[in-house]
């Protein structure tokens, strides 16, 4: 049986060099994107030719430590990258902001990242925690068995993560297992109606064997001190999808902007734009994303500051970050229907560019790290009481 050190990560496509090789790569990767986006949904999942531009455009090395040859992103800039990734298609941004995942990894023994990354430190990494399975310990680490829901992207990944549940030996926190995904099936259950193209299926195992080293608590201790790994993790997960909507909202205001623009309807009367409605209905939308985008930015920058100065962060602090992600997943929702608003009548045709947008954008803000119940575990800290709410903030 392999593992997940052998012949998964051993044929690595690498990033472009930082500087116009690097931004030229990610350029190709959107002009691609455009092309194929309907491909993509219609197939329900992102193929893994494609997440070779995006390792080629350095999505894929923007949380490995630079101790392996990493070159770690401060959060708004690779934040802004999934962003403009989601203007185009938003299901596509969803798995590449999964580029942000290896932070996970720094809880890990620092010879069992040497070991992932030996081959390169461009790694797709894709999970399926949940159901946590009870795993049956033997010597040396675990047989798995079960069935694991929600596995974002594993259609494309190098290396698969699922849940297990703790015991005395990590205090009752769960643990993520890392596997091959050749010692396990992918079963194809993602059945939905918008976020077709994230390809969140399904991860069965069959008395699969994991290390113990190969075993970490998402979001606990790490083992490698570098600034990325001193951002809070669990809000940086948050974070991530948050994004998606906001870059869901650009896109389907950008398109609004460019039919408002237009000199006649298609019914021949005034153009939509010269419409009182529309025109504010646009500028309200457009304050509403740029707000929620500004409050956003500024937590995510204010705590990377500290994180830089190995200043720690404090509990409002993550409280921030969270209800920020909220906040712009929410919001986000809210400025993608604005835009369907204006759009008419057409907009009810599943052909029409909107309805990307429309289905897509609304996923996130489902999502249990958005759901509206994590705006009262954020105001709860807030008030210095209890969140609430398990691994939050």
């Amino acid at each position: 049986m392999s593992t997940v050190t052998s012949s998964v990560v051993s044929d690595r496509v690498a990033a472009e060099p930082v500087g116009p090789a690097r931004d030229a790569a990610f350029a190709h990767a959107l002009d691609v994107l455009r092309d194929h986006r309907d491909e993509f949904n219609a197939q329900r999942h992102v193929p893994k030719d494609y997440i070779s531009l995006l390792k080629k455009a350095g999505m894929y090395r923007a949380s490995t430590p630079a101790a392996f040859g990493g070159e770690p992103m401060p959060p708004a800039e690779f934040m802004a990258l999934v962003e403009r990734i989601a203007s185009v298609d938003p299901a596509t941004a969803w798995v590449a902001s999964f580029g942000s995942s290896l932070v996970y990894f720094a809880a890990l023994p620092p010879e069992s990242q040497a070991r992932i990354y030996a081959a390169g430190p461009d790694v797709a990494y894709a999970g399926g925690l949940f159901p946590m399975q009870e795993a049956e310990k033997v010597d040396g680490g675990y047989l798995v068995s079960g069935l694991w829901q929600f596995a974002s992207g594993c259609r494309g990944a190098d290396i698969l993560g699922i849940g297990l549940a703790g015991g005395p030996e990590t205090g009752g926190k769960p643990l993520t297992a890392l596997v091959d995904p050749a010692d396990v099936d992918i079963v194809e259950n993602w059945q939905v109606a918008g976020m077709k193209a994230t390809g969140s299926h399904a991860i069965r195992a069959d008395r699969v064997f994991v290390p113990s080293e190969m075993t970490f608590v998402r979001g606990g201790t790490p083992t490698i001190d570098e600034p990325l790994t001193r951002y809070p993790s669990l809000a940086y997960a948050a974070q991530v999808l948050a994004v998606v909507t906001l870059g869901a909202a650009r896109g389907a205001l950008d398109y609004a902007i460019e039919v408002g623009g237009a000199k006649t309807s298609i019914t021949g009367g005034a153009a939509k734009g010269n419409r009182s409605v529309y025109k504010a209905g646009l500028a309200g939308a457009e304050a509403k994303l740029r707000a929620a985008k500004a409050f956003f930015y500024d937590s995510t920058n204010a705590a990377w500051a500290k994180a830089v100065a190995g200043t720690p962060i404090e509990q409002d602090e993550h409280a921030l970050l969270r209800l920020s992600a909220t906040h712009a997943a929410h919001v986000g929702r809210e400025v993608v229907l604005q835009a369907f608003d204006l759009a008419g009548t057409g907009a009810i045709y599943e052909t029409h560019p909107l309805q990307r947008y429309l289905r897509d954008g609304l996923v996130p803000a489902q999502h249990a790290m958005l759901q509206t119940a994590t705006y009262e575990a954020a105001g709860a800290l807030l008030l210095g009481l209890d969140a609430g709410i398990p691994s939050f903030p």
